[in-house]
């Protein structure tokens, strides 16, 4: 008898650090209209004759520093909480996980769900916030996939967790070891996106960005206002961990291109805080729940180096949640609770409380 199904997904990675292997890996993700937001031809020319002939090069020795013995900490993380969830859940629904780009696919993850067999399947987005290059672009192919190849199944989709309170205690309580080190600064670094992402995600295409503080209070196209979410995540984990507002501040990394992105920079703030008098400083990147490129290579080497050479005297990256018992947790509670209700006869959005 079909069981429910439940399709956890993430990025993805290179399916190695090798030259050929990555350039294929960014030319799927950089193809995607979501990421590179430009019209086909222009987004042909920008990848083709800019990225594509000089970034594979030094993103494959980035990704060979942090390379493992099983593969990309992405992936590989991401396999151990499939496997952790799926023995929390038990036979209440079966765990599958898929990359958006790269391997295992999400084409080829939804062929084994269909030979499997599914009653009814619920969506889970790895990314607490809203963005349309992340949660956006992968929650739009899996339905079109779970759509084409399951037609007539009932599919529910996670929502952004962004204010969460399980997700919340979750992100705290992986912090708070660090924090008992003493800090001068902590610093929340959140993966960037241009600001015109913000725009074009507001429904109302009048609300974000149309004051200094749109991201305040509460407003419809906060659904899907990854900057409002990312304050909003940081202002609850601060209030829990009963921090100051002079202990920490947000920056935004990542950026690609000559756009404005969100700021302040990431690498801007790392290299001046030392010159404000912040000697020791804990970094953290709540946008990812497992640690992959951005955190072990761009936060974590390049990123102390930036602040050491600048005079700081300590510095440390706090983990992502990675396999963290009450981050498992989370998501066996979410998943149970949808498996517990009857199917909601449609394509729909999960609900949190």
């Amino acid at each position: 008898m079909p069981s429910p199904a439940v399709l956890l997904l993430n990025l993805g990675s290179p399916d190695s650090p090798s030259v050929p292997d990555v350039r294929r890996y960014l030319r799927e993700f950089l193809s995607d209209e979501r990421v590179l937001d430009m019209s086909a031809p222009m987004r042909w020319l920008v990848l083709n004759l800019f990225i594509l002939p000089t970034r594979p090069k030094n993103s494959a020795e980035a990704y060979a520093q942090v390379w493992t013995k099983e593969g990309s900490p992405l992936v590989v993380t991401s396999k151990h909480v499939q496997s952790k969830v799926q023995a929390e859940v038990g036979e209440a629904a079966n765990i599958a996980l898929a990359m958006r780009y790269g391997n295992p696919s999400v084409a080829s993850v939804v062929a084994q769900i269909k030979q499997a067999g599914a009653s009814r399947v619920l969506i889970v987005p790895l990314y607490p916030h809203y963005a349309m290059s992340s949660y956006e672009t992968v929650v739009v192919l899996a339905e079109q996939m779970l759509a084409k190849e399951l037609s007539g199944v009932p599919v529910d989709t996670l929502p952004p967790f962004y204010q969460h309170p399980s997700y919340i205690n979750a992100l705290a309580e992986s912090m708070r070891p660090a924090l008992a080190q003493g800090f001068d600064k902590l610093l929340f670094s959140y993966h960037g996106i241009p600001y015109h992402h913000l725009v074009k995600s507001d429904p109302s295409h009048a609300h974000c960005l149309s004051r200094p503080d749109c991201c305040d209070g509460c407003h419809p196209a906060h659904a899907t206002c990854y900057r409002h979410q990312c304050l909003r995540t940081t202002e609850l984990v601060v209030a829990q961990l009963g921090l100051r507002r002079e202990q920490y501040e947000i920056s935004f990394q990542s950026r690609l291109g000559r756009r404005p992105w969100l700021t302040p920079y990431t690498d801007f703030r790392l290299r001046d805080l030392p010159g404000e008098g912040v000697k020791r400083l804990l970094v953290v990147s709540p946008a990812f729940v497992s640690d992959c490129l951005e955190t072990l290579e761009e936060l974590a080497m390049r990123g102390k180096e930036t602040f050491m050479e600048a005079g700081g005297s300590s510095y440390t990256l706090i983990p992502c949640m990675n396999e963290q018992p009450k981050w498992i947790a989370f998501l066996r509670d979410e998943i149970r609770q949808w498996a517990a209700k009857p199917p909601s006869g449609g394509r729909d959005r999960w609900k949190l409380p």
